[in-house]
């Protein structure tokens, strides 16, 4: 039998920037995968060609959502493509924490604005809601949005400037999420737990990203620092909690689920990544072995359920 072939996928102004791409095509050859690296958007890929097509550093679909998701059911049709489509769709719009929070998931308190509300109206609904004094802050981020691109921290005494922000998302047609702005982040940062075929794999502890007073970022992405961390138990049970509580089935291939704290220092949702999530091999010792032994795991499936004439035409 030939070797599994599994497309990585990317975007051309991603290439040089994902991290995580050179050690997983190490970690596949050394498993016995050929390796594609191929965009999205590249209109001579053979998608059939590939027994997986697995989402990497698609990252500029915030700015062609519907190209992009057109483009997934597209190759769904011609591969295996994961995590599938029905999660992408889900999961590339941040409506999915309202849905989270419903079920019961501790996540950061969330409102949203629509293209079309008054959005001075619902800015001040959600001071009305949440501010708690002079030194309350908060944050105004597009609904689909990524690497903080868009994303800005308020203060209450900028509200001009807040509603500013909201306004111009709105009149390009964009959802925005208000979340109150949690301070202990500053200190402790955030926490990211990896979690490869439904098993824990690493956690890492990414630094505050907002800083007050500064404009949203020009870049594909805004400049993180990282470090390794240990999860809590309290992090990894509202993580398995966050899992569970996905409309899919389950286990997903990959899956990162971003906590950062309260004021009383309990876990709270910020964001949950299916779609395009960097995975930070760095900070994991053996985690690209782990994830390259979960697609090798995949392509022997879908070979294994592949009609014999299917498979004997590759």
């Amino acid at each position: 039998m030939t070797q599994p072939r599994i497309a990585l996928v990317t975007a051309n102004a991603a290439r040089a920037l994902d991290e995580d791409l050179p050690p997983l095509i190490e970690a596949l050859a050394r498993a016995g995968a050929h390796v594609d690296v191929l965009d999205w958007d590249d209109a001579a890929a053979d998608w059939g060609a590939q027994d997986l097509a697995v989402l990497r550093s698609t990252w500029d679909y915030t700015d062609r959502l519907g190209e992009f998701l057109a483009w997934v059911e597209r190759a769904a049709t011609q591969t295996t493509l994961l995590n599938p489509p029905a999660v992408l769709r889900w999961n590339t719009d941040k409506h999915y924490l309202g849905e989270l929070a419903a079920q019961g998931i501790a996540t950061v308190p969330s409102a949203f604005v629509e293209p079309g509300a008054d959005a001075a109206a619902a800015l001040q609904g959600f001071l009305d809601a949440h501010a708690d004094g002079a030194a309350f802050e908060f944050v105004v981020k597009p609904c689909v949005g990524a690497g903080s691109r868009d994303a800005q921290r308020h203060g209450i005494d900028a509200q001009a400037a807040a509603l500013a922000h909201v306004q111009r998302l709105l009149d390009a047609g964009r959802s925005v999420l208000l979340q109150p702005y949690l301070a202990r982040v500053d200190a402790h940062g955030e926490t990211a737990l990896l979690w490869f075929d439904g098993e824990f794999s690493h956690a890492i502890r990414k630094g505050p990203l907002l800083r007050r007073g500064d404009g949203p970022t020009r870049a594909l992405f805004a400049a993180e620092h990282i470090t390794a961390r240990e999860p809590t138990a309290a992090e990894l049970a509202l993580a398995r909690a966050t899992l569970a509580a996905i409309p899919s089935p389950q286990p997903l291939l990959y899956a990162r689920v971003d906590l950062i704290q309260d004021d009383a220092g309990a876990p709270r949702l910020l964001e949950l990544e299916l779609s395009e999530p960097s995975l930070f091999f760095a900070f994991g010792a053996g985690s690209a072995d782990r994830f390259a032994a979960a697609l090798l795991a995949r392509a022997q499936a879908v070979r294994t359920s592949r009609p014999a004439a299917s498979a004997a035409a590759r």
